[in-house]
């Protein structure tokens, strides 16, 4: 609420598959985000992905109990924030690279039918590096976190 008693309401920035490929050169089988709920350039962004029960991977990890695997977890989380650091217009058709993870962690498993909230937050840039604060859960519940170390390149 500012001082004359307004209150603000701020605009939601969504992006459905196309508009995520606009920005972000991930495509299938390796694109795992669904949509983007909201994101601010260079800032942050929020985006979910449903969690087919054809996903290739279920098939062998692990035929019994079908888990996708933590690391295409952290996957989809980057791509999201890759889509906030290369929403940034002078960033526009690059690529955002792994430059490392620090202080991951598995808190629960996805399955096939889950609605993963995938949120990134850059947390720190300086020139081409950066660093995202990362994490995914599912109904409510934290399944993986991290800090995402990236590097911006042609």
């Amino acid at each position: 609420m500012d001082s004359d008693g307004i209150v603000e309401v701020k605009k939601m920035n969504y992006l459905d598959i196309n508009g995520i490929k606009e920005i972000i050169p991930h495509r299938d089988p390796f694109l795992f985000i669904d949509y983007i709920e909201d994101y601010q350039a260079g800032e942050y962004a929020i985006g979910y992905k449903v969690v087919s029960k054809q996903a290739d991977f279920f098939a062998g990890h692990f035929p019994q109990e079908p888990v996708m695997p933590g690391v295409l977890t952290i996957e989809a989380l980057a791509q999201v924030g890759a889509v906030a650091i290369l929403s940034v217009p002078e960033n526009k058709g690059k690529i955002a690279y792994f430059a490392g993870i620090n202080k991951c962690k598995f808190k629960g498993k996805v399955s096939p039918g889950d609605k993963i909230k995938l949120e990134t937050k850059i947390i720190r840039q300086k020139g081409p590096v950066g660093v995202g604060e990362a994490v995914a859960s599912v109904a409510g519940k934290v399944v993986a976190s991290a800090e995402l170390m990236f590097m911006v390149g042609p």
